[in-house]
């Protein structure tokens, strides 16, 4: 699959077309379909514009009896043989207009459909470093290049319905208010009234008004058995996260989450957390499990939460905040999205030493250091 890499330069130099180009709907991904006339092929390219995944979507010359190594060598994406495509004497260009592109929920993968029948899939666990290829219509075999797509069409169909119905609920007012309201509810319903709400927190800084996913922020002041502040965000939910199909068989249970924040600090001053952490899976196309360490990678700015003397250079996202010190957490399970538990993880800000120390004894090692040393679960 390698040679696909190298093939996008190359071909260039024959006389490439871009036949399509779009940037994913959380900004973490891009999908490039380019054809030089012999060969057309799909990637799928990272923020910083690395390839991550690919396809050889469909040959445009009759097929050669056997793999034609002569673009293989020349570094261009080949034409696959006879025995591996469903058009041993090519096909026509693809037209751009006969082109939807659906993208999946959680931003990773995407399809491509051509008149309404699937042309390619290329899901997030397409993988050049290891040799995964795409999925392509016009293949019948497995071959670096292309798996057929015949083989999974049944699935891929059910991940386009079901990326169909999450982009127009995520783009519809009234579906979007109702989401709102059931998190907000069930806040209400663990943590008391609201106070301030923040709209929209995970938008780039002078980014695109509606950027994606859409996060808000709410404030549960203090009540009479609970002396801190819990800031919730409401959203993240509202999609699953990128990747954990490659790590989980049943992505179910750790698809959707959000993240809160018990403080007695300034609800402004700690609130800055979010605008970073809250579009951060689909930004970085990740995700947030219990015991996850996520590192401020910023070095000309100031960690978001700025303490005085704190050293806080990231944070620990806890499931189970009574493992450290301090008061009886609220619970805040009992939500489902789509289907989906709604887990809560909260934040605790660590040092650089406390990362480099998860990094090496993993994040268990740290928790258990921190109770020791009674780190509280909430900040102050």
């Amino acid at each position: 699959m390698s040679v696909l890499r190298r093939g996008t330069a190359a071909s260039r130099d024959r006389g490439t077309t871009v036949v399509h180009a779009e940037a994913g709907p959380y900004g973490g991904r891009r999908l490039v379909i380019e054809n030089d006339g012999t060969v057309t092929v799909a990637y799928l390219k990272d923020a910083g514009e690395s390839i991550v995944g690919a396809v050889w979507v469909a040959n445009h010359r009759a097929a050669p009896e056997g793999l034609d190594r002569s673009r293989l060598a020349a570094g261009a994406a080949p034409l696959l043989p006879r025995s591996h495509v469903r058009h041993p004497e090519g096909r026509d260009v693809l037209d751009p207009g006969a082109l939807e592109v659906v993208w999946f929920e959680e931003g990773d993968g995407v399809a491509v459909l051509e008149g309404g029948d699937p042309l390619f899939v290329i899901p997030g666990w397409s993988d050049m470093g290891r040799g995964i290829p795409g999925y392509a219509r016009d293949a019948t075999e497995q071959s670096p290049f292309a798996f057929p797509l015949a083989e999974e069409n049944d699935d891929f169909a059910a991940r386009v319905d079901r990326a169909r119905v999450h982009w127009k609920t995520a783009h519809s007012e009234e579906a979007w208010a109702e989401y709102q309201q059931s998190v907000l509810g069930h806040l209400l319903q663990r943590l008391g009234p609201g106070g301030h709400y923040w709209h929209d927190v995970g938008r780039p800084s002078g980014g695109r008004t509606g950027a994606l996913p859409t996060v808000g922020v709410t404030e549960r002041p203090p009540q009479a058995d609970r002396e801190f502040t819990v800031l919730s965000t409401v959203g993240m939910s509202l999609q699953r996260m990128p990747t954990i199909e490659l790590y989980e068989r049943d992505v179910s249970p750790y698809a959707r989450v959000e993240i809160a924040l018990a403080s007695t600090l300034p609800t402004r001053s700690a609130g800055n957390v979010f605008p970073w952490l809250a579009p951060y899976p689909w930004r970085s196309v990740t995700w947030f499990a219990p015991g996850d360490v996520v590192r401020w990678g910023h070095e000309s700015r100031p960690f978001p939460m700025a303490v005085e003397g704190s050293g806080w250079e990231g944070v620990l996202l806890l499931e189970d905040p009574a493992r450290l010190a301090g008061p009886t957490p609220p619970a805040l399970t009992g939500l489902t999205v789509q289907g989906d538990p709604v887990r809560w993880l909260w934040i605790v800000p660590i040092t650089g030493e406390e990362q480099r120390f998860a990094k090496s004894e993993g994040s268990d090692a740290l928790v258990r250091r921190l109770a020791r040393e009674e780190r509280a679960w909430v900040v102050s």
